[in-house]
């Protein structure tokens, strides 16, 4: 399979990976013929990428129907969490958390902890998949510092409630375009407190997972909030969650701004160690997550393109890729493949 912006996909070619829609229904189903009244629709509701299966690039297989349907499951639930104990039952809220903690269960089982940032994220819609794909990304580092199961999944949990303290702001605030006004700014700046106090009323909740809640906004260099702590104050939880979130949030589209390029969102994780986030999380965060996903299309700086076919493992910015066409004429070419841990000359300039 090849992972292709959508602008790239032509008519006729097939779907290789399924498309989940934000709560959880699958939009379009591994194997489709793709049409352009497809296409167009998927670009309408804001799908930028899809895989498309391809022959020469068969070897690449990203496809995971289990995680697949855990995740759909999982959206599903969240309008349930994201009501928070105010407004559902404490057995409607914690049965749907049981829904989070299956999804984090099979992390553990599948025990892969290397994988791209890319593949986690299917749709691009904001509202809960920021919060599953948080909670995804903590539970692969989790794995990465050897959590037991029991701390994987407070993790888990915590990083998929680490915004419903938003719930508790007008959601003008929370969707505005243009820059936050000092007070708004402010209410902003409360809901790590809101959503520790939502939590604290459901005594099943571990104090973890309201740490990561109450915590996922601070920094090392004590310039975070909302309490302004600082290094060893800050739960080691929530130091995970913190990258998590950062690379997320900066990885997708929002109301007021554009998503930043994956090795852009990558070099701004990079940049924080030491003063947003702690060095040896950041340091697990690189040997655990590649920056190009397999079966993307990349160029590099002697203007040649070709897709991703290998991750290189602690080199995440530097994989093996796949050339199958003329950059020039676009024609196809005798396949061969280009390692850029050995070719140390060449770059990657963008993702095409």
């Amino acid at each position: 399979m090849r992972l292709e912006f959508i602008n790239r996909v032509c008519d006729g070619e097939v779907l290789g990976k399924s498309i989940l829609s934000s709560d959880g229904k699958i939009l379009l189903r591994a194997g489709v013929k793709l049409t352009s009244q497809y296409i167009n629709k998927l670009r309408e509701l804001g799908v930028f990428y899809v895989y498309i299966e391809d022959h020469r690039l068969e070897d690449i297989c990203v496809e995971d129907e289990r995680l697949l349907e855990l995740k759909k499951d999982t959206i599903k639930n969240m309008s349930v969490i994201m009501k928070g104990i105010n407004n559902c039952s404490r057995a409607d809220f914690n049965k749907s958390l049981r829904k989070v903690e299956e999804l984090i269960d099979y992390i553990i089982d599948d025990g892969v902890v290397s994988c791209s940032l890319c593949d986690i994220k299917t749709y691009d819609n904001y509202t809960y998949l920021h919060s599953i794909d948080t909670g995804i990304m903590a539970a692969y580092m989790g794995l990465a510092f050897n959590f037991k199961e029991r701390e994987l999944k407070d993790l888990g949990i915590g990083a998929v409630l680490h915004d419903i303290g938003k719930t508790k702001i007008n959601c003008n605030i929370i969707n505005k375009t243009g820059a936050l006004n000092e007070e708004e700014l402010m209410q902003i700046r409360k809901h790590p407190s809101y959503g520790a106090e939502i939590l604290r009323k459901n005594y099943s909740i571990s104090k973890s997972i309201i740490d990561i809640v109450e915590q996922h906004h601070e920094r090392m260099d004590g310039r975070g909030y909302p309490y302004g702590l600082k290094g060893w104050e800050i739960s080691k939880y929530a130091k995970l969650v913190s990258v998590c979130d950062v690379y997320d949030a900066v990885s997708s589209d929002r109301s007021y701004r554009k998503k930043l390029k994956p090795n852009e969102s990558y070099e701004l994780i990079l940049a924080g160690s030491g003063t947003a986030f702690e060095d040896e999380v950041v340091k697990k965060f690189k040997e655990t997550f590649s920056v190009y996903p397999l079966g993307c299309c990349i160029r590099l700086s002697n203007g040649v393109e070709g897709y991703v076919i290998k991750q290189n493992k602690n080199f995440p910015d530097r994989p093996i890729i796949r050339v199958l066409y003329d950059t020039e004429t676009k024609s196809p070419i005798p396949f061969y493949e280009i390692d850029l841990i050995k070719e140390k000359s060449l770059t990657v300039e963008a993702i095409v």
